[in-house]
């Protein structure tokens, strides 16, 4: 009993071992959707491959000596970046999207560093000597540390991964103090953008509702005209993000709106895998046995669509398991950000745990057709080797920060 405690003391079982349960749920739907297609069938050991090396990728991580975590930021930062210009320029386009590097014959998606690079620089940068997030200038710099990446993220175009890193950045942001009032500049011309989607009236209220927020906040009129200005022109805005964008990126978003508008094309992908979640039950058709997933009704179903087929063939019960199995991993990360010593070691936390949400909600939420098709993995569980690799080294941190949260720095 003793020995157990003291394992629990230096090492969050609570989080290993369900991540280690999602792992495998993985590599059963994997093994179960590339059953019947010879040419993908490489990518269900290529995944225990990867999973082999990500468990060593993750034993590093926890193991670094806690200083060097931080002595590690801003080269990654940089390196990340660097990568992120070198895909636009020699990268491999795949789904649409400029965004893979051919390293030795594997595919890299730079992004998945970068998301390791930003987190730890914005840990760095808003608790390096005593910032205060709401001085304007501080704020600026913070936000344009998230947003550089995802400008360059942008310009391949990838909107999935560009929607991620500006939740992380916006919730550390939040996290280390930000205010009321900061809070609703940062926030709403977001919420404008979103509202923008569903037309000229909707628009209208919502700048309607900025200015009852304004006259609450009682700003000056310099402060309060600023942020009204762009609010309107946020809601301009996604007009010309609209145009730059693929024009199957544009369908998956008309399609969020109205599933039934092309049924055959980017709506298919979302009507299918619904079909298959729903036809699972409560106890599923049984491993191997699901008709959507067997006959192929899914392209690629092993990546972004994985959770379909979850459901499909392990029913309710399954797809349950793999949101219960989540839910422990996020209470327990917020759990080690609260018991952390230094704020940069909680900020690190919350930014891999935003992470890790983040795909998991627009994911499954793609799945049930609650959020846009906008090609997210579902982590630890859907195929790609540098999206499980860099996934395993945050949780590696995460427990490092678990194994060291009595330190005072």
């Amino acid at each position: 009993m003793k020995i157990n405690y003291k394992l629990q003391d230096q090492f969050d079982l609570a989080v290993f071992i369900p991540v280690l349960l999602l792992i495998g749920f993985g590599l059963l739907a994997i093994y179960s959707s590339t059953l019947n297609l010879p040419n993908a069938r490489a990518d269900f050991y290529k995944q225990i491959v990867f999973a082999v090396i990500s468990l060593v990728i993750f034993l590093v991580a926890y193991s670094l000596p806690h200083q060097t975590i931080k002595m590690t930021v801003i080269p990654v930062y940089g390196i990340s970046l660097f990568f992120l210009l070198a895909v636009l320029a020699f990268g491999k386009t795949v789904y649409g999207a400029k965004s893979w590097l051919s390293i030795g014959g594997f595919g890299f998606q730079p992004s998945e560093l970068a998301k390791l690079g930003t987190i730890l620089m914005l840990a760095y940068w808003l608790t390096y000597k005593n910032r205060d997030i709401n001085n304007l200038i501080d704020l600026t710099i913070a936000l344009g540390i998230g947003f550089v990446p995802i400008f360059l993220i942008m310009l391949e175009p990838d909107m999935g991964t560009a929607i991620v890193f500006g939740l992380i950045t916006l919730v550390m942001v939040f996290w280390s103090g930000l205010s009321l009032f900061g809070i609703f500049v940062v926030l709403s011309p977001l919420v404008v953008i979103f509202v923008s989607l569903f037309g000229t009236i909707a628009l209208i209220i919502a700048l309607l509702v900025i200015i009852a927020a304004l006259l609450f906040f009682k700003r000056d009129l310099f402060n309060s005209v600023t942020v009204f200005v762009i609010n309107l022109a946020s809601g301009f805005f996604f007009d010309y993000i609209f145009r730059i964008l693929k024009p199957h990126q544009q369908k998956r978003i008309e399609s969020f709106l109205d599933p039934m508008a092309d049924p055959l094309g980017a709506g298919y992908n979302a009507m299918q895998a619904k079909v298959a979640i729903g036809s699972g039950g409560m106890f599923g058709k049984g491993f191997l046995e699901g008709n959507q997933t067997q006959l192929r009704f899914i392209p690629k179903q092993w990546t972004d669509f994985i959770y379909s087929v979850i459901g499909e063939e392990f029913g309710f019960i399954g797809s349950v398991t793999v949101v219960i199995l989540f839910t422990i991993i996020f209470i327990r990360m917020l759990n080690i950000a609260s018991l952390a010593k230094d704020k940069f070691s909680a900020l690190v936390v919350v930014g891999i745990l935003t992470l890790l949400f983040s795909h998991f909600a627009l994911n499954i939420g793609m799945d049930l057709g609650i959020t846009p098709v906008i090609g997210l993995p579902l982590p630890f569980l859907s195929y790609g080797g540098s999206s499980l690799m860099i996934n395993m080294l945050l949780v590696g941190l995460a427990l490092n920060i678990y194994r060291n949260r009595k330190l005072h720095t």
